[in-house]
């Protein structure tokens, strides 16, 4: 029987190729971070595929993040049993590759960003960035101008924008500072603000407050491994999320950009550091502005030195852009439909994607392999590409499916991050501190009135004695503001009165900043 897993060898075993699937398919582990696909029309066994490669990765110690579109992945908490109707089934596939069916548990750490389905998962505007916010809520050219330049203000002034409420406060400052601040970095209009404004709005309608906030979701607790050396299985339910796919595809780019900019260089190191799935991945790339997926392409190349590897789940390989596609060198390709013109041209395209194999046609391959099946190629040594392969993929060691709500809810409170992340926390930041100073300086100008009233309340011989102490000074020019910071005070303060005496001004949504295009 074949290992699974033989890390003194470097190779994890991934299913039966050849004639009679009796020839061992295998991943070099050390070349796993130079990334790969999982594509296949729906049905043909993607997410099989996808469970039994982050099980191989956690046997090797190797953490793993993966999105679970339809709740299915929960079942890697629990091992397979011999009661499953689809036991036989493995059985005798696990017999005909020369595998043993080692059902077993792999541990699991659940996160959700509506905080129902696993741990809440948060993270802050000054995390995210411009870019990926301007994204997020669709804005034009003018208005992500004036998200920038709402950040930059932020930081120059060290107001911590970590929710939407920060934020939307935020830009209020800005919208009433229009004018100072055009003269400084181009046009602000009241039109685009408001716009922004609302865009907040929506994505507070939709549950996407929740994401913002703290405490933030730290890298290191993704990156873990149990007692037994496995590496944990961090399961981020998608079910909901999916109905907000520019969240969804947003909140994935900000964990890929935050691995690249967080975790040091380590070359190619003999398993990865992380594995990363992106399941339904042309969401990340549907009406995405050609900088964003540049910044994506650049991100695919560069992470690989940090010993990230990275996986697009998705039906069509042409679902993913060329530049970022090429990044891509391990491979499973699971059945194609060709019904129309365009599926056919798609078919060839994927087809010439493989290195060629003389036994068969490659294009006939993929149309014909069944469920469980796919065309496969892995990097071979020197990373060269490997040879396609028609692959029977091993079957699964946990269970199959999702596991019931109550099994659920006894591994969250488990869990040792419930402790960390299941209370939100709310500190002083941009909202506060505006409100602080807007409140200093309504005090100071009610200290001025005062004063300015005090010179008419005198008795009469006190006005006689004072009469030319308090004489009525020659005309003369206009005197100039005092300061810039005042007027400004002065200004935002009659706006957020307003604006925190109302309904909205208590509903502020939580924020998202960037960190794609973040200088450190």
């Amino acid at each position: 029987m074949v290992s699974v897993l033989d890390l003194e060898e470097g190779t994890a075993f991934v299913g039966g190729a050849g004639k009679d699937y009796a020839t061992p398919e295998h991943l070099l582990l050390k070349y796993a971070n130079r990334h790969g696909l999982i594509a296949g029309a729906t049905g043909t066994g993607k997410t099989v595929t996808l469970q039994t490669l982050a099980e191989t990765l956690s046997l090797a110690g190797v953490p793993v993040f993966l999105s679970d579109i339809k709740g299915d992945l929960s079942g890697l908490s629990t091992a397979g049993t011999a009661q499953s109707k689809l036991h036989d089934a493995f059985e005798k596939r696990a017999s005909q590759i020369g595998c043993t069916l080692d059902y077993q548990s792999f541990p699991v750490t659940f996160w959700d960003v509506w905080g129902e389905f696993g741990h809440p998962v948060r993270t802050t505007p000054a995390e995210m960035g411009p870019l990926l916010l301007s994204r997020l809520l669709d804005l034009t050219p003018a208005q992500e101008g004036v998200m920038n330049i709402a950040f930059h203000v932020a930081d120059e002034d060290g107001l911590p924008l970590l929710d939407l409420k920060d934020l939307q406060t935020m830009l209020i400052w800005v919208g009433q500072n229009a004018s100072d601040l055009s003269l400084r970095y181009g046009n602000v209009s009241a039109a685009s603000v408001g716009a922004i404004q609302r865009a907040l709005l929506v994505l507070e309608n939709e549950g996407g407050d929740r994401l913002f906030g703290e405490p933030a979701l730290e890298l290191s607790d993704l990156m873990r491994q149990d007692a037994s050396g496995k590496g944990v299985i961090n399961i981020l339910a998608a079910e909901r999320l999916m109905n907000a796919p520019k969240l969804y595809a947003t909140f994935l780019l900000w964990l890929l950009s935050e691995l690249f900019e967080q975790l040091p260089e380590v070359g190619d190191p003999e398993v990865p550091r992380i594995a990363f799935f992106f399941d339904e991945a042309h969401l990340l790339f549907d009406d995405a502005p050609k900088a964003l997926i540049d910044k994506v392409e650049r991100v695919a190349r560069l992470i690989r030195s940090k010993g990230v590897s990275v996986w697009f789940v998705s039906q069509n390989p042409t679902d993913i852009p060329d530049s970022v596609l090429g990044q891509l060198g391990n491979r499973v390709q699971h059945a194609l439909r060709s019904f129309t013109a365009k599926d056919q041209k798609a078919l060839r395209l994927a087809a010439e994607n493989y290195r060629p194999n003389p036994e068969f046609d490659i294009a006939d391959a993929i149309q014909q392999v069944g469920t469980g099946e796919a065309v496969t190629s892995f990097l071979m040594e020197k990373g060269m590409p490997g040879i396609a392969q028609r692959t029977l993929i091993r079957p699964p060691f946990s269970q199959l499916g999702p596991i019931d709500v109550r099994m659920r809810a006894d591994i969250l409170a488990a869990s040792d991050q419930g402790a960390k992340y299941n209370t939100p926390l709310d500190r002083e930041s941009a909202q506060e501190m505006l409100a602080k100073r807007t409140a200093d300086a309504a005090a100071a100008a009610k200290g001025a009135d005062l004063a300015d009233d005090d010179l008419f309340d005198m008795s009469p011989d006190d006005g006689y004695r004072n009469a030319r102490r308090y004489e009525a000074p020659a005309p003369a020019k206009k005197p100039a503001r005092s300061s810039r910071s005042d007027s400004v005070l002065e200004t935002f303060g009659k706006s957020l009165a307003r604006q925190l005496g109302t309904r909205t001004g208590q509903a502020l949504v939580r924020g998202v900043l960037g960190s794609l295009l973040k200088r450190r």
